[in-house]
């Protein structure tokens, strides 16, 4: 029987106090997270913690049976939402009954190579070799062990420096943690184990001059990584890492022609380019890794999140074939393992994941709707707080201005707004999304990819609704 009322409330009550109780939260201040007894009714304050029961296609419900679209697809993993759920529970009954568990240290099993296989099958260009982790702070760390293996097997042990961007992160382990370039991330964890010399970012908005059309505006970015790589020296810059579109910052799109000068210059220098396709791939940008649409094949890819879309953990690294020769020069031994990467469940999953994908047409969805979705986005421009709109595939944000003139909101402002008002507003309009500020103040989506154009209209009139009370909060005219 369905529970009662009371019987809600009372499993509700009780799991907040547990969590309360033993909880310990990530990313969050632990004694804000709560509903504080002195807060004011009607703000984030005042709101229960949010605890999510079941799913059901795009919506999550929580412990008081209020229904959310989950517009950021439980922060970009959840890839296929929450219907598949029978699907993925055959797959696992399957693995457990032949194997349930190996490692892949010096053993190996036929999930993890099956899936392997049918990643590289998907991967551009040579990316024809696998390394399996359980996430994305994982899979950068193995990538950058991985190179360093490689330049000591073709005698470059010097390279031992990298190049990442302003603001984008790559994980917080505290190897993954060199690379991130949020200065609040880093503060207080001691000296980054890796040297890495962080440039500029592609946010045009605020970064690209009155003078400078795009051409302009790429070269000028490239000529300052190139002026980084010489800085550094071109002989000990192992890795040079950036997302396909940058996502701490709000969704940062690159010029035309970036990716390829990238290339360029690692190619010029010997560097090895590492798209960090953590969020990007499996199907966010419509292909299988995010990097195809910039014709240009990197090195090394580091991928989570939608490999599994989320139905268990799991992550990978893809290598090329020349960094694979490297790997398998016979007196290199790779120092780098992870009990549970390429755990059997987790490859079970994946291989269903792929076959979901390919079956029900899920990157044909987002390319065929990201117009739709793109179209929608943009509408949100005539609202005094949407300084700019930004984003590409299933992954979007708006950037929040005080005035016409694109003014930066303060840090009190900031928190009224981000921490306080748009997640009390989102969750009374039935939508879970980002309110971000590690750069400039962003909202932020990542619908599922399984989202229908009625969806998608859904969650943009959410947002205008959101946006509006926004800025009627901070004082802009309409």
């Amino acid at each position: 029987m369905p529970a009662t009322d009371n019987q809600r409330d009372r499993a509700h009550d009780d799991l907040q106090r547990a969590a309360r109780e033993h909880l310990l939260l990530h990313f969050a201040k632990q004694s804000a997270a709560y509903a504080q007894p002195d807060a004011a009714p009607g703000t984030a304050a005042a709101d229960d913690l949010l605890i999510l029961a079941r799913g059901e296609g795009p919506y999550v419900f929580d412990t008081t049976g209020k229904r959310y679209i989950d517009a950021l697809s439980s922060l970009f993993c959840s890839q296929l939402g929450y219907g598949y759920g029978e699907e993925f529970a055959a797959a696992i009954g399957r693995q457990l009954r032949e194997l349930p568990f190996n490692t892949n240290w010096n053993t190996a099993h036929p999930a993890a190579i099956r899936l392997a296989e049918a990643l590289a099958a998907r991967a551009p260009g040579d990316l024809n070799h696998v390394f399996f982790t359980n996430g994305g702070s994982e899979s950068v760390e193995a990538m950058w062990k991985m190179a360093c293996e490689y330049f000591r097997a073709i005698g470059q042990p010097e390279r031992t420096k990298a190049i990442a961007r302003k603001n984008a992160y790559h994980g917080v382990t505290l190897g993954a943690l060199s690379f991130t370039g949020v200065a609040g991330f880093k503060d207080g964890f001691g000296t980054p184990p890796i040297d890495v010399t962080h440039v500029s970012n592609t946010n045009a908005f605020r970064d690209r001059r009155e003078d400078e059309d795009e051409a302009a505006y790429c070269a000028r970015l490239l000529d300052e990584i190139r002026d980084a790589v010489a800085a550094a020296g071109p002989d000990e810059v192992a890795v040079l890492i950036a997302e396909p579109v940058q996502n701490a910052g709000g969704c940062l799109v690159p010029p035309a022609g970036y990716w390829a000068g990238l290339r360029a210059i690692c190619d010029e220098h010997g560097i090895l380019l590492v798209s960090d396709s953590v969020i990007c791939g499996f199907g966010r940008l419509g292909n299988w890794l995010g990097i195809e649409q910039e014709g240009v094949v990197p090195d090394m890819v580091t991928t989570a999140k939608g490999l599994t879309s989320a139905y268990v953990p799991g992550g990978a690294v893809f290598v090329g074939d020349s960094v694979a020769e490297g790997l398998f020069d016979p007196a290199t031994v790779l120092r780098h393992g992870i009990t549970f990467g390429g755990h059997p469940v987790m490859a079970a999953v994946a291989l269903k994941n792929i076959e979901i994908f390919e079956r029900d047409g899920v990157l044909e969805n987002v390319r065929a709707r990201e117009p739709h979705l793109r179209a929608g986005m943009e509408s949100l421009r005539d609202l005094p707080i949407v300084g700019d709109v930004r984003g590409r595939g299933f992954f979007w944000a708006v950037e929040l201005v005080k005035d016409a003139d694109a003014t930066r909101f303060d840090r009190a402002e900031r928190d009224d707004l981000l921490r306080g008002f748009l997640p009390h507003a989102l969750r009374g309009a039935g939508i879970i999304a980002r309110a971000d500020d590690r750069g400039d103040s962003v909202l932020q989506i990542a619908p599922p990819l399984i989202a229908d154009p009625a969806l998608l209209d859904e969650i943009v009139a959410g947002l205008r609704s959101v946006l509006v009370a926004a800025g009627e909060r901070m004082g802009l005219a309409r």
